[in-house]
């Protein structure tokens, strides 16, 4: 099979994670990053110094500035910016984008103002003929290890099969699994909210408590997900998976956790502010906490997890208080009686 071009968008730490699997399939990979000096620096040392150190980048993989250069010629379009910049580069790729190709969606969050989930983004600002083409990449992933090549599983959701069977070939490598699925809204779901219960998850361990509380934790978080996803027409079956227990096992619980270690700061007493100006990379579950906090209110799911990290996050509560009274909530059942329903269709 002759090399066809691949345009990602996005040169953080997962998009040069990806743009390196494909390059090293042999098809040739142009990644495009808003700055101009990091191009330099990838093209002279096939290396992402900034993002991805110590990873090598093959010759097949070259950076670019120019939008329009990296979309030229494209047999698939992959977007990896951060949630927040989503939008605005749909905008300026919209009248660019072959119309034709796989586009696929490795951003997991929701929009602050719009509260939708980068589905709804990318439906509302790409052409229709190229929002058929849509599929969304999700799972337990973290970038350096994926760039190690260290065996990865993780699922593509689409709406049509045919796209979805190619981005998986696509993307399939001996040390990367792909599965397919066609619940996008449970997908979208998993992969934005997990960032959030991953906060929480490092501020219990922040805190020094134990094993018994991160089991807790995580477990209502999931069914936190689970409620949310359903609420959106996702299916339970699908938070059970890579995208959901998958991602969210990997992000409470692994030291590269970005989402984490903010919240594990945030544990041992130090101000958020602080901590993203050390972060030196983009936390998700930081804007994603506020967008899923307003989400639950507007479709009246009850999340207790996650209004309790937006209030310690955006309402200076503390994260003893917080796990205080999360505990000292109202005695119930462990399931809701809607969600029960919707398991068993």
């Amino acid at each position: 099979m002759s090399a066809r071009k691949v345009a990602v968008l996005g040169s953080g730490a997962w998009g040069t994670a990806l743009a390196k699997v494909l390059a090293d399939k042999g098809d040739p990979v142009t990644l495009w990053s808003r700055r101009s000096d990091l191009c330099d620096q990838i093209n002279r040392d096939h290396e992402n110094a900034r993002y991805l150190p110590g990873a090598p980048l093959p010759i097949t993989l070259r950076a670019t500035h120019d939008l329009r250069d990296a979309l030229e010629g494209a047999s698939m379009v992959v977007f990896v910016v951060p949630s927040h910049g989503t939008r605005e580069v749909a905008k300026m790729v919209a009248a660019h984008i072959p119309t034709d190709v796989p586009v696929v969606s490795a951003t997991k969050g929701i929009e602050n103002e719009s509260l939708m989930f980068m589905d709804e983004v990318l439906d509302e600002e790409l052409p229709a003929a190229a929002a058929k083409n849509l599929a969304y990449l999700s799972g337990p992933s973290f970038a350096k290890e994926l760039a190690q090549k260290q065996p990865t599983a993780v699922v593509i959701a689409a709406r049509d099969a045919k796209v979805c069977d190619d981005v998986m070939r696509r993307f399939h490598t001996p040390y990367l699994r792909l599965y397919n699925s066609d619940d996008v809204s449970g997908v979208e779901c998993g992969g934005a909210m997990k960032n959030v219960v991953a906060i929480a998850a490092g501020a219990i361990d922040g805190l020094g408590l134990g094993h018994n509380t991160r089991a807790a934790l995580i477990t209502r978080g999931l069914a936190e997900v689970a409620k949310l996803a359903m609420a959106r027409g996702g299916t339970a079956l699908t938070v059970a998976g890579l995208a959901g227990m998958g991602d969210l096992v990997l992000t409470c619980t692994g030291e590269l956790s970005r989402n984490r270690t903010v919240g594990f700061e945030l544990g041992k007493g130090r101000k958020l502010g602080e901590i993203l100006a050390s972060l030196g990379h983009v936390a998700e579950g930081v804007k994603t906490a506020k967008s899923a906090y307003d989400l639950s209110v507007k479709m009246k799911v009850d999340m207790p997890i996650t209004r309790e990290v937006h209030a310690v996050l955006y309402e200076d509560k503390s994260v003893e208080q917080a796990v205080m009274d999360l505990m000292a909530r109202e005695l119930g059942p462990e399931f809701d009686s809607i969600a029960m329903r919707a398991a068993k269709r």
